[in-house]
């Protein structure tokens, strides 16, 4: 397929971003993730407010959670289901037009004031149908049944989105509904397979370049069946009864088998490399918001539910795609696979929001200070990203360094 794919992006004669899938949606997603922010924080001083018809609240949990990480999976699936399937990859127009439907969805949510809910929706949800079904075609044309899973999590995800445009327009608070939780149920598990698959594979095939002897253990062994099984249920748990003891325990069950599984992966010997230890650190977020949430359920409160939960959206969502689009945009434009200072730095920036909001919740007396201070942080790890891997999403031929 490589050599059909190279012709492909030679016949194609209009922008270079529109090449391939990774381009329009991981450049789109880390702008659209610092802009956001800093909107977030103008709305929080009181010195912006969009026209949306979702509360403040709800706005920045939907746009970071639908919004964001919906651009980054179709980054991703779209530049990956080409390398399941070997068939070619969608560019040009067809692709150029998915990703102005992304972005027709984050105008109409942020101007939804007077529209008609069922229309803001539609305009929302017509961009994971459309890539939902074109995903579909191509696993099924390449006879590519091992990956339905990753179109079964996205249509999940999709659902979500749903459910809390739903919510929204009944009079509910989305923000702590059913569809925020669904929605990030499934991203969480989308790293649980995903990452289950990846973070062992490249540790092991960059320990072997270093001649280690003791390699990541191979995925989906015992325990790796078990902690899916085990997060699965602690997610729908949590999705239908959020509050109850028994969600509690469970996700308490699936961080500690989550921890037992990560130990496993010898990321504790890829410190040389930041490209490597980041997919590391990033997982580590999932069994730690497990657990964080286990003990505000089971406690009564200590840093509130939503510090808790932003070990997942911002430390295994944030940094785990802020990783994985570094990594591909290196390796998808022929760089080296090496994480610069630069790169370095905006792994390290993410990582200090997320802190940043989880003390937040620890200390209320200075919560408002700590909110923008994670907030800048995450401006600029995203706004980083952009500056140092934009010239190699915008172009094809660019420098060797990042």
């Amino acid at each position: 397929m490589t050599t059909t794919t190279a012709k492909l992006m030679r016949d194609w004669q209009g922008p270079a971003i529109l090449t391939y899938g990774f381009r329009p949606f991981f450049f789109g997603a880390s702008v659209f993730a610092a802009l956001a922010m800093a909107l977030w924080i103008a709305m929080l001083t009181g010195h912006v407010t969009l026209p949306t018809a979702f509360c403040a609240v709800c706005w920045h949990a939907h746009e970071f959670l639908f919004g964001y990480l919906g651009a980054v999976i179709a980054g991703f699936v779209l530049t990956a289901v080409p390398n399941w399937t070997g068939r070619l990859p969608i560019v040009g127009w067809r692709l150029g037009g998915l990703a102005a439907l992304w972005l027709l969805g984050r105008i109409a949510v942020a101007v939804s004031t007077g529209l008609p809910p069922g229309l803001v929706a539609a305009v929302d949800l017509a961009f994971p149908l459309i890539l939902g079904l074109a995903i579909t075609r191509e696993i099924v044309a390449g006879r590519n049944w091992r990956n339905l899973i990753v179109l079964g999590m996205l249509a999940v995800f999709a659902l979500g989105n749903a459910m809390f445009h739903y919510e929204a327009a009944t009079g509910g608070f989305p923000a702590q509904g059913y569809g925020l939780r669904l929605g990030l149920g499934a991203g969480i598990m989308m790293i649980a397979v995903i990452g289950g698959r990846i973070v062992p594979s490249f540790t092991r095939n960059w320990l072997v370049k270093r001649g280690a002897v003791r390699l990541p253990t191979p995925p989906m062994q015992r325990l790796d069946k078990l902690s899916l099984l085990v997060l699965l249920t602690a997610l729908l748990l949590w999705v239908a009864l959020p509050f109850h003891a028994v969600t509690g325990f469970v996700l308490l069950a699936a961080g500690l088998l989550h921890l037992v599984r990560l130990a496993r992966w010898q990321g504790h010997r890829t410190l040389a490399e930041p490209l490597v230890t980041v997919l590391h650190v990033a997982y580590l977020f999932l069994p730690l918001g497990a657990l964080a949430l286990a003990a505000e359920i089971l406690t009564g409160g200590l840093a509130g539910l939503g510090a808790a939960q932003h070990l997942w959206m911002g430390g295994a969502l944030g940094l785990m795609t802020l990783g994985v689009m570094t990594r591909a945009t290196l390796g998808h434009t022929g760089q080296a696979l090496h994480a610069g200072e630069g790169t370095f730095a905006i792994y390290a920036l993410i990582v200090l929001s997320v802190l940043l909001r989880v003390a937040a919740g620890v200390w209320p007396g200075v919560a408002g200070f700590l909110y923008a201070a994670s907030g800048l942080a995450w401006i600029a790890a995203f706004g980083g990203f952009a500056m140092i891997y934009g010239r190699l999403l915008v172009r094809l031929s660019a420098a060797k360094t990042a």
